[in-house]
């Protein structure tokens, strides 16, 4: 088993020096997972942020080999879960079909005071033949 933490150049940066965005851990039979951290977005609405995060994720994902039908995981924070429904609207368009497993919870604050949602993924990654 290999691991690898990245920022991917094609991917919008992080935030902060102190956290790589993915982190890959390539298995034995060339499959992999990879496990996104946290990402917030600038907007002035929770589905503006959500749909922005979601583009953040696809393109992490991507620079990866992965799309967002890879997710298996998700963990979504909102800091108003009267919002959910903004939420999950976007991520549905976003993540059509069967659902991958989650959680939902509402927090104080993100790690920026203007973000509204957050979001961490994990992807499953199958083997290149």
């Amino acid at each position: 088993m290999e691991i690898t933490l990245d920022n991917p150049p094609s991917a919008p940066q992080p935030l902060s020096p102190y956290y790589s965005q993915v982190a890959r851990v390539q298995l034995s039979d060339g499959s992999a997972l990879l496990y996104l951290s946290g990402q917030i977005a600038e907007g002035a609405t929770v589905t503006d942020q959500s749909r922005a995060v979601f583009e953040t994720i696809a393109a992490l994902l991507a620079a990866h080999g992965a799309t967002l039908a890879d997710i298996i995981n998700i963990r979504t924070y909102l800091t108003d879960i009267t919002k959910l429904h903004e939420y999950g609207a976007v991520r549905t368009r976003f993540l059509p079909g069967t659902p991958p497993t989650s959680m939902t919870m509402e927090v104080p604050k993100l790690f920026q005071p203007q973000a509204m949602v957050e979001v961490e993924v994990v992807a499953a990654v199958p083997a290149r033949g």
